[in-house]
């Protein structure tokens, strides 16, 4: 490098690290992309920017990867580290051709791989998203990738300079495209191309589509042969006036759609952090990356998760924007559509749904369509398939109905595949688990107010950790292909379809969610605490039991995992006992023999909802265990046909 480029990146690197935050997705990179240090790594930035690459630097040695700054050398070769795919744009010119540098550099690449059979040099993609708002559908239209000038890309890291985001992706092995494809120039052109398309999907997953205009969203519609022949029976029906019925489809529109704001998302990424980091001692995220990879590859996405708490809303959406993805829109009951909450939560990407469709035509088809709107135009969504909280820690027979318009909206012909993405949520302290035990008691649910957010507030102290666990993708389009083959015959784009198959296929499907949620299940310290006492006699036991059986639990769990999407915390039982105390849940006694474990009859009540949460991940081993303690002596068939009679019902009862 020139001493003037070493002096200039010098001066720009001072107001950079004082004014730019960037977060890196992957949060771990090396791990989560599989990375080998001891490859040579090549970063591909989309467009040619000091500024960009500086930040890059930033975020690389950070992360413990090579500084991309620094020349990659082969031999008696030196290149550098980096390069560009475009030229990106200047103040007065649009020019953001492939730089014949940049080829160059992909020959010169390649060419070392034609020389060495042993060379595997690693392709990073990087990319520095400095913006997410994808803008709204009445703004003039725009690339989804667009480089910015100087002047724009100043004020927007002096406006969004903290909420920047750098981007790595899987690395691409030169190994394999030169023995697979060759390498010609051709190849270098290809690399480009493909890379160039690359980062523009990543920019829409990360962004997402432009964001509707309501009142065009409504004139949209209105506008539908759907919702247009409703109207016009249920004026016929009920002897009124077409217009009468359609301005009650208006407001039913009203009360349903989210009104999504990215400037709010935006901000509420800081109350949320703060609000987050006040209540846990840490949000743990698994799977994401298989989530970004369906995003990237243009998958409508729908969000399925478990529901312990109104937590859910908020955590799932900040987990994502945190994980450079977009956030989705809510289906969230009508019950929280509150002054102020219900304006905020609409903003958020909430959208409102009746308890309720019965005998109300005119609603169930404008809720239909919009949600088929949602689909089509590209937005992902998110909804709780048990309908409600569960009060018992276990999960609930998942509610068909959002499934069903889910598949409804397939049936119109929808372009792009539909996937399931189940998710595990939990907590060690569930705000509400004090109202559930009242409830299970027979006290009468409180309607939500602005006067129970306020309590809850109020009560903000450190709830230990939370766990957010994306489970396997369900592709819609594969599910209906392995359960009715035929199903493209039923595709129609005017009248929404409910084929006699649909019930069946729905139920099955609603099983096949709810045991892929309990698939991705993650246990801590208070849940595996809570199953060891509760399991105890008098729920209680000394300091050494109790670590000896978490112990057991964290080697059967990690030598014999349930699934491969569970996870299971690699503490040592002495420090998840620790952990535990500290959220003051358990009593603890001394006497001559050392400390006693135990639970009072109160959090013992409690302390069934936390078991309850992975109960399913050790009832096949627990049932193994208790058969052969009832037998003392059976042989392996026997075991195997005692089990094969049982299980069955653990199945069912637990979603295994």
């Amino acid at each position: 490098m020139a001493l003037w480029q070493k002096i200039y990146y010098k001066l720009l690197n001072l107001p950079l690290s004082a004014w730019v935050n960037t977060q890196c997705i992957p949060s771990e990179p090396v791990e989560q992309l599989n990375l080998s240090l001891a490859r040579p790594i090549v970063y591909v930035l989309p467009f040619q920017s000091h500024t960009d690459l500086l930040t890059l630097r930033r975020t690389c040695l950070r992360q413990g990867l090579p500084d991309p700054l620094t020349p990659l050398t082969i031999g008696d070769v030196t290149l550098p580290r980096y390069v560009f795919i475009s030229h990106g744009r200047k103040v007065f010119s649009g020019d953001d051709d492939l730089p014949a540098r940049s080829l160059a550099h992909f020959k010169d690449l390649l060419h070392l791989h034609r020389q060495d059979s042993e060379l595997d040099i690693q392709l990073v993609p990087a990319s520095v998203l400095w913006q997410r708002d994808p803008g709204n559908e009445t703004q003039r239209h725009q690339a989804i990738l667009r480089a910015m000038n100087g002047p724009e890309k100043l004020w927007t890291i002096l406006t969004r300079g903290r909420d920047g985001m750098v981007r790595l992706s899987q690395a691409v092995s030169l190994r394999y495209m030169a023995d697979k494809h060759g390498t010609d120039q051709a190849i270098a052109h290809k690399l480009a191309r493909v890379a160039m398309i690359h980062f523009s999907r990543q920019k829409l997953a990360a962004s997402g589509p432009r964001l509707p205009n309501r009142g065009l969203l409504f004139k949209r519609l209105l506008a539908s042969k759907a919702i247009d022949k409703v109207v016009h029976d249920e004026a016929q029906t009920r002897d009124v006036s077409v217009d009468k019925v359609r301005k009650e489809a208006i407001d039913m529109m009203e009360e349903i759609a989210a009104n999504f704001s990215y400037r709010l998302i935006r901000y509420s990424d800081r109350i949320l952090t703060w609000l987050w980091n006040k209540l846990y001692q840490g949000i743990h995220v698994n799977n994401a990356e298989r989530v970004r990879q369906l995003a990237q590859d243009g998958h409508e996405i729908v969000y399925v998760p478990c529901h312990r708490s109104h937590m859910d809303y908020l955590l799932l959406s900040y987990v994502l924007y945190k994980e450079g993805l977009v956030p989705p829109h809510i289906a969230a009951g009508v019950n929280l559509n509150f002054f102020p909450a219900g304006p905020l939560f609409r903003r958020g990407g909430a959208f409102f749904i009746r308890r309720s469709f019965k005998g109300n035509r005119l609603y169930s088809t404008v809720f239909r369509e919009y949600l088929a709107e949602l689909f089509a135009r590209g937005y992902s969504v998110e909804y709780f398939a048990e309908g409600g909280r569960s009060r018992t820690g276990r999960l609930l027979p998942a509610k068909t109905g959002m499934l069903a318009m889910t598949l409804q909206a397939m049936l119109r012909g929808l372009q792009r595949p539909i996937t399931l993405v189940p998710v595990y949520i939990g907590y060690e302290h569930v705000m509400e688990v004090n109202t559930y035990a009242k409830e299970l008691q027979g006290q009468r649910k409180e309607k939500e107010s602005v006067g129970q957010v306020l309590g809850i507030v109020r009560k903000l102290r450190n709830y230990g950790l939370g766990y957010v666990n994306f489970g396997e993708p369900i592709a819609l389009n594969q599910h209906l292909n392995e359960q009715v083959p035929d199903w493209h015959d039923y595709i129609n784009p005017m009248e929404p379809q409910k084929p006699a198959w649909m019930n069946p296929v729905v139920s099955d499907l609603a099983t096949k969610v709810m045991t892929h949620i309990n698939d991705a299940a993650a246990t801590n310290a208070l849940n595996l605490c809570a199953t060891a006492l509760l399991a105890s006699r008098q729920r209680a036991l000394s300091r050494e039991a109790l670590e000896a059986q978490l112990g057991v639990y964290q080697a059967l769990l990690t030598q014999a995992p349930y699934s491969a999407s569970s996870s299971v915390p690699q503490d040592s039982p002495a420090d998840l006992v620790d952990h535990a105390l500290s959220l003051n849940k358990l009593v603890v006694e001394k006497d001559t023999m050392g400390e006693v474990i135990s639970l009072d009859r109160q959090q013992a009540i409690l302390m069934t909802y936390y078991r309850n949460n992975v109960i399913h991940l050790v009832a096949l081993p627990s049932l193994i265990a208790q058969i052969l303690v009832t037998h003392k002596s059976i042989s392996r068939s026997g075991l195997r046909a005692c089990v094969q009679q049982l299980y069955p019902l653990l199945k069912a009862e637990l979603f295994m």
